[in-house]
């Protein structure tokens, strides 16, 4: 089991901004720890979840309790995932050839693109949890992180390497089928648990799953591969319509069943 621990604690050292209380790093984990990159985000879901419990019971904060919700999940991971939807907006929103495209994704600087793009996002994220009823759905954000999450630590696994990428070279050699079939398991897992848990406000986390798969699809075929910066992508996106589903599902439902 210390190899397992050793994993997670690489996953949360490596995708999140919260100090990690174990810090090792294995060589050797690379792939498993991919595979606990769904099993983070329910750290991450449970944090989050728990501040939309407070903000709920606080009344709601007006607008300062749904901009801290749509924040929150940037702020946790160190803006992260962030960083890479705004690279995968600025290369694929320039319609420039695939080689253009790859260079565009790499360089350091913004674009306009990227600012558009994550204004929105955030402006619509803050729009969508001020229209939700928290009180009453913020328990499927606890699995929601971890929904989006599955298909990218599966796609990583899986997908061929954009040249370049941090997981070109001898990680895919390390990749066996057990990571793959595992993390292909947490991601039909956790959405499926969501919707046992809390019924159809559950179904969140599987739009998020979708979301996150449509995102990584949409992503692999403009930039011509996987990597990191479209494994954020997909997260960010996932999680948005995650956050959108729960918002109208939860609209329609007073009464909850554990």
């Amino acid at each position: 089991m210390k190899w397992l621990t050793t994993a997670f604690f690489m996953a949360w050292g490596m995708f999140c901004a919260i100090p990690c209380p174990y810090q090792r790093w294995d060589e050797r984990l690379r792939p498993l720890m991919l595979v606990c990159f769904p099993l983070l985000g329910v750290l991450l879901g449970g944090i989050w979840c728990s501040a939309a419990w407070l903000i709920a019971r606080w009344g709601g904060l007006g607008l300062f309790g749904p901009a801290l919700l749509a924040a929150l999940p940037c702020l946790l991971t160190g803006f992260l995932h962030l960083d890479g939807f705004m690279d995968c907006c600025d290369a694929i929103l320039s319609r420039r050839p695939l080689e253009e495209r790859q260079q565009i994704l790499k360089d350091s600087h913004v674009g306009a693109f990227a600012v558009i793009c994550v204004d929105l996002l955030l402006l619509l994220s803050v729009a969508l949890f001020a229209t939700a009823e928290w009180s009453k759905v913020w328990r499927p954000l606890l699995f929601l992180p971890a929904a989006a999450r599955g298909p990218a630590a599966l796609a990583v696994l899986s997908l061929s390497p954009m040249g370049g990428s941090s997981y070109a070279g001898g990680f895919q050699a390390q990749v066996g089928r057990v990571h793959r079939l595992t993390a292909a398991a947490l991601t039909v897992i956790f959405p499926v648990l969501s919707t046992a848990l809390f019924g159809i406000p559950g179904l969140c986390a599987a739009a998020a799953a979708c979301g996150s798969a449509l995102a990584l699809r949409y992503g692999v075929r403009q930039l011509g591969g996987m990597s990191g910066d479209i494994s954020g992508f997909a997260v960010t996106i996932g999680e948005f319509c995650g956050v959108a589903a729960l918002t109208f599902l939860g609209k329609q439902v007073w009464e909850w069943t554990w």
